[in-house]
């Protein structure tokens, strides 16, 4: 295969283990005290499909995310996946950024990055608002796919197969481009201790917040709590009365028609 030499680009977020997280059954309120991180499952897709293009048409990725120093963990995990190397935007203020702060946080650290490619996963793991994608693009004045489950570059032409309501659509654009990915494009290697040992060798750029430009945000988080559902906890028995009653709250919630 003729080898195009991309340089691509892999966006990443430091999320809360959802599996660590719990609910103040009181308040209603989430309690991250003791919760880890992790890097949000659907960039693990976006930062393996980064690699696998650069080793079927030649050429580096780099991994790239936005948080505050403590993530600074997520580097060798993401690094462990297969990118030469990485740019760690942090400053404690970055804790909790909404999406149109990262989208603008990222912009001004790639917008020096030589690059034919941002791939970005389709959310996040704990906002999943899907904006900083087409936000980054518009930033930086480059196409953009969202949705996108396969992807082929022909030249500097990159086909992309999205996924729609009404089923597939295909289209392709120039690079530069920007794509957000779904789960389904790929299945994210497991690093060995070979790749784990190898990440920690592998170089990283840091840019701190007073390298860049203030970004104002556009939304506030008043509070977040968890949801709650209801149950009536009805009992049905098996006689004759029990299930008319049980079919007459089937119609009434619409279950059955």
């Amino acid at each position: 295969m003729f080898k195009i030499s991309l340089n691509i680009i892999a966006c990443f977020k430091w999320v809360v283990d959802h599996e660590d997280i719990k609910v103040n059954p009181e308040t209603n309120e989430l309690v991250l005290d003791r919760a880890g991180y992790r890097i949000s499952d659907y960039d693990r897709f976006a930062i393996e499909e980064a690699v696998a293009l650069s080793e079927q048409y030649g050429g580096s990725t780099t991994a790239v995310t936005v948080g505050f120093p403590a993530a600074k963990k997520s580097l060798k995990d993401a690094l462990a996946r297969g990118p030469e190397k990485a740019i760690f935007i942090n400053d404690p203020a970055f804790a909790n950024l909404e999406p149109s702060q990262t989208a603008a946080i990222l912009a001004q650290s790639i917008n020096n990055q030589e690059f034919d490619l941002i791939i970005c996963g389709e959310g996040s793991g704990d906002l999943y608002a899907q904006q900083v994608g087409p936000r980054l693009a518009e930033h930086l004045n480059i196409p953009c796919a969202s949705f996108v489950r396969k992807i082929t570059i022909e030249g500097r032409e990159l086909i992309a197969e999205r996924r729609v309501d009404e089923g597939i659509e295909i289209i392709s654009m120039p690079l530069p481009a920007l794509v957000t990915v779904l789960p389904e494009i790929n299945s994210p290697r497991v690093p060995g201790l070979k790749d784990t040992l190898a990440a920690s060798k592998k170089p990283v750029v840091e840019i701190t917040g007073s390298d860049l430009e203030e970004t104002v945000p556009c939304l506030e988080t008043v509070e977040i709590k968890a949801t709650t559902m209801e149950r009536n906890c009805e009992k049905f028995d098996a006689n004759e009365d029990d299930l008319k009653r049980f079919v007459e709250v089937l119609l009434r919630a619409g279950v059955i028609d």
